[in-house]
């Protein structure tokens, strides 16, 4: 297996990997969606809510804003259904609180959290609108989940991957040139003056076949690499998209060795 990074910017990451097979490529995609660990808020009460919005709107809202969920953040917590607390402690949880009156919008910034290192990811989330004279109060407890209980804890935004495209000309017949034009991302030039079509990007590509189905002599073929993968993965803020990729190798990694200890041993 062979990994190139194509781009690393900001919240999203963009790999080449070749000579691995879909099932490999599909299970850290869906590794990095459902058993990489994130918090976000669960327990909401609402202790008033003058607004016109409905209490379950809200807190659906406040569950889906993302919070800092980084290695650093989270370290020493552990998932609730695991803490031997019973009934939610610092380890397991950690509490916010919400006081405003109107006229303002409140947004996420307004959300005050009782460990400094987990907060918002970003302030101007807007959560409600408040009238003159309304108010709102309420107090939340956040916690650490994953994504296959509950989309909140879905640290990413975009996993997806694709195959490397491969794009091919047919020397045996004449050059099509409308076959580059009909492209919808531009990745194919005409260079009438070298007689040649040049592919710009060819990662970019879609595999939509546009230019193949523009070629009335079929000029130019598309496909695709069988065991190379473009790999996107980009998050919400909550964590560093390298830290999901390599904690949802780790987490695979894990599956892997128990499975082979139950097959070997018959252990759990």
């Amino acid at each position: 297996m062979e990994i190139e990074v194509k781009s690393q910017i900001g919240d999203e990451l963009v790999l080449v990997v070749r000579d691995v097979e879909v099932p490999f490529i599909n299970a850290i995609r869906r590794t990095a969606m459902m058993d990489v660990p994130k918090i976000a808020i669960d327990d909401v009460n609402i202790i008033r809510n003058d607004s016109a919005m409905f209490n379950e709107v809200l807190a659906h809202r406040l569950g889906l804003t993302p919070l800092v969920s980084d290695l650093e953040a989270i370290d020493g917590m552990e998932v609730a259904d695991e803490c031997d607390c019973g009934d939610g402690c610092s380890k397991c949880g950690v509490s916010f609180s919400l006081n405003a009156v109107g006229p303002k919008t409140v947004y996420s910034k307004d959300l005050i959290s009782s460990d400094s290192k987990i907060k918002p990811v970003y302030d101007t989330i807007p959560l409600v609108k408040l009238k003159e004279g309304e108010e709102l109060k309420i107090e939340a407890v956040a916690k650490l989940g994953f994504g296959k209980d509950h989309a909140k804890w879905i640290p990413t935004t975009v996993c997806a991957y694709k195959q490397y495209p491969e794009i091919t000309f047919n020397e045996d017949v004449e050059i099509d040139y409308d076959c580059a034009d009909a492209c919808p991302r531009g990745i194919l030039k005409a260079d009438k003056r070298s007689k040649k079509i040049k592919v710009l990007d060819i990662e970019n590509c879609s595999m939509c076949k546009s230019c193949y189905r523009a070629s009335e002599n079929k000029y130019i073929n598309i496909g695709y690499q069988d065991n190379n993968f473009i790999f996107k993965i980009e998050t919400d803020g909550s964590m560093p998209p390298k830290e999901v990729l390599l904690k949802a190798c780790e987490e695979l990694e894990l599956k892997a060795d128990k499975f082979i200890r139950f097959s070997e041993g018959g252990s759990k």
